[in-house]
């Protein structure tokens, strides 16, 4: 086999990262202050999930083929360059305007996802990609770096994920990465991941807690599947309230932590949590459908920009397998895949083979 002809970053990733988040998270409900291990019903829902997203990957890989893409010129170097900035200056607004590092804050973290954010998060993470698949230049790793570190110091790890995970995808299709620059960039994500989580956590007020950041990632997978657990019960009961808060003012996962843990507590509940409560095993199965189905597409254009915005959609909806699909900045990034396919929409073509 020659692992050089290997795709690492299909949309099949997804299933690999869900079972492992199972097993991390099984392993954990034996170790952290859980009185049982997770139910067989969960483990079975989530591998049957994973079963309907690779239909819907494979239908459209054999099914779908795209002979060309379209680019867009209007995309300068200078404009991309211009607006990776501005999030930039945004991000650190935010901060001097909430008064501190949320980071090493939890009062003003939980007050940290402001509209500003809201704003400089995507337009960063959408540009720097943009930028890198466009105008490669390695003098743009510097901003990946800073970028991850500036939205880091949010308190949020997710941000750092997207970021750094994002790019790498990204740097990974257009050939920009040896042997020794993935090691680094994988350690240095993987590092900040761990920090970000772990500093964040203690600084929660009463904190008392003794993980190390290893023991805290196996504990936090297993209490988001417990979460998941609870909810299974539940499944169809708020019957598309949930999916309405995307889209509103309201907190959809404070909202599930009053209605499934009945107390005010922002709660992950997996990539299957909020579909599950809202329809049941039918809107799960047509989320994990259309979930596999949208990606390969996406995938099949992942040609100049196509790179970027594929490798933005992956790494967000890696990230949900955790947080789940609750924040309507996210939707808006497959609402940016949406637009590739409508604009390269000649171009894909039915297999009639």
């Amino acid at each position: 086999m020659n692992i050089e002809k290997i795709d690492f970053f299909q949309p099949l990733l997804v299933v690999v990262a869900i079972i492992a988040f199972l097993a991390m998270g099984y392993v954990g409900s034996f170790n952290y202050r859980f009185e049982d291990s997770l139910k067989l019903e969960v483990i079975l829902t989530i591998l049957f999930s994973c079963i309907i997203f690779s239909v819907g990957a494979i239908a459209i890989k054999y099914k779908i083929n795209v002979e060309k893409t379209k680019e867009l010129n209007f995309l300068s170097e200078r404009l991309l360059l211009v607006l990776v900035i501005i999030a930039l200056i945004l991000q650190t607004l935010n901060m001097v305007l909430l008064g501190g590092i949320p980071l090493f804050n939890s009062v003003l973290k939980s007050s940290a996802t402001t509209n500003i954010w809201r704003i400089a998060y995507p337009l960063f993470l959408i540009m720097i990609n943009l930028l890198l698949a466009k105008h490669y230049d390695k003098k743009y790793l510097l901003l990946v770096v800073a970028g991850a570190l500036i939205f880091g110091l949010n308190g949020y790890r997710t941000s750092v994920i997207g970021i750094l995970g994002s790019s790498f995808i990204t740097l990974y299709y257009l050939k920009k990465i040896s042997r020794k620059f993935a090691v680094v960039f994988i350690a240095i994500m993987v590092i900040g991941m761990l920090a970000v989580g772990y500093i964040a956590s203690q600084s929660i007020a009463n904190q008392h807690w003794t993980l190390n950041p290893i023991e805290l990632i196996f504990y936090r997978a297993a209490f988001t599947l417990e979460v998941f657990e609870k909810i299974i019960p539940l499944g169809g009961t708020t019957h598309g309230h949930i999916l309405s808060m995307i889209f509103s003012s309201g907190s959809p996962r404070t909202f599930i932590g009053q209605y499934v843990l009945h107390y005010t507590v922002c709660l992950t509940s997996t990539l299957f949590g909020p579909v599950y409560l809202d329809f049941g095993l039918p809107g799960l199965t047509i989320q994990m459908l259309f979930m596999g189905a949208f990606l390969q597409l996406v995938h099949k254009l992942k040609k100049g920009i196509g790179v970027a915005i594929y490798s933005v959609i992956l790494t967000h909806t890696l990230i949900w397998i955790e947080t789940g699909p609750t924040d309507i900045m996210i939707w808006f990034l497959y609402l940016l895949g949406l637009i590739l396919i409508i604009i390269n929409f000649n171009h894909i073509k039915l297999n009639k083979n």
